[in-house]
């Protein structure tokens, strides 16, 4: 399945945005993602999928909270 893979090799990759305009695109990429393992969860029904789904999910906050700052 390309899309697991895709999901896989994201989670894996360094997480060390330079700019903010990097993590926005790193925030959006794995919305798009999420939406994408969410489409495929509702035919399939595959734990799997969905503790991908979560662990993305994990990854998503962290860079959001990077985006929006530390206050």
């Amino acid at each position: 399945m390309e899309l697991l893979d895709r999901a896989v090799e994201f989670e894996h990759r360094k997480f060390s945005f330079k700019t903010t305009s990097d993590r926005i695109i790193a925030s959006r990429e794995v919305k798009a993602l999420i939406l994408e393992l969410n489409e495929l969860y509702k035919l399939e029904k595959d734990p799997e999928i969905m503790d991908q789904m979560k662990r993305l999910t994990a990854v998503k906050q962290k860079i959001e909270k990077r985006l929006k700052g530390r206050r």
